[in-house]
């Protein structure tokens, strides 16, 4: 076995390589996500702008889904943001007449599915008043 002090030293170019990679795929990534939920937003009749945003489009999504903005806020909190993900990922999804798979879609493949939704054929409805 090959100790630590035996093993040769990580080079500076080596170390900000392997940095940069997840970190620009993450930028990607942001870029993808705002760029569709500009497209949600704007067929929600809200203004794009919002959308392109980064924090500012997490008070737009739930809006998006029929919900308050101030939902929005609760996507901060650790934990109880997982719960808000989901119903704010079903009401949009509801607003755009699609089913649970499109709200896993949400879930687990944010960016593609915003892309799909802003993007898509889809249409938004507005949430039914219950009164």
């Amino acid at each position: 076995a090959t100790t630590m002090s035996e093993m040769p030293p990580i080079g500076t170019e080596t170390l900000v390589a392997t940095l940069m990679v997840p970190l620009l795929l993450s930028l990607v990534f942001v870029v993808i996500f705002c760029i569709g939920c500009w497209k949600m937003a704007a067929k929600a009749g809200m203004p794009g702008i919002l959308g392109l945003i980064p924090i500012v489009n997490l008070f737009v999504l739930p809006v998006v889904g029929g919900k308050p903005a101030w939902w929005g806020i609760l996507f901060f909190i650790p934990l109880v943001q997982l719960l808000f993900v989901i119903l704010v990922s079903l009401s949009i999804a509801e607003r755009f007449g699609r089913g649970v798979g499109t709200a896993l879609g949400l879930i687990f493949l944010t960016p593609i599915f915003v892309c799909i939704l802003g993007f898509g054929d889809a249409e938004w409805s507005p949430p039914t008043s219950s009164a």
